[in-house]
C-alpha cells in the first residue's frame, strides 16, 4: 500500500527539500519502513559537473560496531581512489550519514564505466549520478530521513518521492524507493502497484545491455523510460507507450531535468489526486499529501485510466 508524491514549481525554484517532506510525511500511513527522495536542482553550468549520491554501508551494518566503521572508511578511501584513477577531479564532498555520502565532481569520460568501476568496491551502491537530480533513501519515515540528510534546506525545480511497507522483498536501503534510471543521468521513477510482465521486460532489457540493481518493478519502469529515451522517444511517447507494454495494476510518477511525468494502467486500480495552478503541480496517493503543501481551499481530481501527463519547469 505505498505512497507516492510529487511537485513541481512552474518557472522557478522553491523549498523542495521542505515540500516533499510534508507530503511524504503526511503519506507515512501507507508506508512505515523507509522513505525516499528524488529532488531536483539546476543543474551546473559546467556539463561535466556531476553530483553523485552513494552509499558503502546500510543502516543496519552500522550497529556492527568497531569493525564495520573500520569498512566503511575503507570503502570510502577505495571510492576516492578509484574516482582519481578514472580522472574525474573531486569538486566537494559531503558526509550524510555515517555510511553515505555526496560528491560533486568533474568528469567528461564514459560515466558507466566509471559508476561500474566505483559499485565493484564491496558494499558501495551509487544510489544516482546526475547533473539535477540527488537521490536520498534510507529506513525510517519522511521526517527521519530528511532529518538525518539535511534535505529540508534544500532548493529546487521539483522533486518525486515514496513511502514503503515492506511486502516482497528486505527492509533495507536497496530495496527503497525511488529508483535512478542506471546509468541515465536524472532519470528516476516511484511507483504503486505490481507489473505481472516484470522479468519478461527486465530480461529484454538486459539484452539491450542495461543493467539493474535490484528486483524492484519500479527500477524497471526508469529504464524502460531512459532506453527509450536514449533512442531518441520524448518523454511523453514513452510513457504512453509504457501504458501499452508494462502489464499489471500500477501509477508511477517519473521526473527528469526539467519534467515530472504520471502514468496510469488502464485499470486506475491504484490511486493518484492531482492538483494543477499556474505555480504549481503537486500528484500524490491522497489528498492529504497535497494539503499538507496547500493548507487553503484548493480544487483536485483524479487522473482517468490510462491517462498520460507531463508537465516541465518552464
Amino acid at each position: 500500500m505505498c505512497g507516492i508524491a510529487g511537485l513541481i514549481h512552474r518557472g522557478k525554484s522553491g523549498a523542495i527539500g521542505k515540500e516533499m517532506t510534508a507530503m511524504l510525511q503526511s503519506l507515512k500511513h501507507r508506508g512505515p519502513d523507509s522513505t525516499g527522495f528524488a529532488l531536483y536542482g539546476k543543474p551546473d553550468k559546467d556539463p561535466q559537473t556531476h553530483v553523485m549520491r552513494f552509499k558503502v554501508a546500510e543502516q543496519e551494518d552500522m550497529r556492527q560496531g568497531f569493525d564495520i566503521v573500520h569498512q566503511v572508511k575503507a570503502r570510502k578511501a577505495e571510492v576516492d581512489k578509484r574516482l582519481k584513477e578514472f580522472g574525474a577531479k573531486v569538486l566537494k564532498k559531503d558526509k550524510a550519514t555515517d555510511y553515505a555520502y555526496r560528491y560533486f565532481f568533474s568528469y567528461d569520460g564514459d560515466l558507466r564505466r566509471l559508476i561500474d568501476y566505483i559499485e565493484d568496491v564491496e558494499g558501495a551502491e551509487t544510489l544516482s549520478v546526475g547533473q539535477a537530480l540527488e537521490l536520498v533513501k534510507d529506513l525510517g519515515d519522511a521526517s527521519t530521513v530528511a532529518g538525518d540528510y539535511k534535505l529540508k534546506k534544500m532548493k529546487g525545480t521539483h522533486g518525486i518521492g515514496h513511502t514503503r511497507m515492506a511486502t516482497e522483498s528486505d527492509v533495507d536501503i536497496r530495496s527503497a524507493h525511488p529508483y535512478w534510471a542506471y546509468p541515465f543521468s536524472d532519470v528516476s521513477v516511484v511507483h504503486n502497484g505490481q507489473l505481472t510482465n516484470y522479468w519478461g521486460k527486465r530480461r529484454e532489457m538486459e539484452r539491450r545491455g542495461h543493467r539493474f540493481m535490484s528486483n524492484c518493478d519500479s527500477e524497471l519502469i526508469a529504464v524502460y523510460l531512459a532506453d527509450a529515451m536514449d533512442r531518441g522517444e520524448d518523454l511523453e511517447g514513452a510513457m504512453h507507450r509504457s501504458v501499452d507494454e508494462l502489464d499489471g495494476v500500477f501509477t508511477y510518477l517519473v521526473a527528469t531535468s526539467d519534467s515530472l511525468g504520471m502514468a496510469k494502467d488502464v485499470m486506475a486500480a491504484k490511486p493518484m489526486v492531482l492538483y494543477e495552478s499556474d505555480d504549481f503541480i503537486a500528484l500524490a496517493s491522497e489528498e492529504v499529501a497535497i494539503r499538507s503543501v496547500f493548507p487553503h481551499e484548493i480544487d483536485t481530481h483524479d487522473p482517468y485510466e490510462g491517462e498520460v501527463r507531463v508537465w516541465t519547469n518552464m
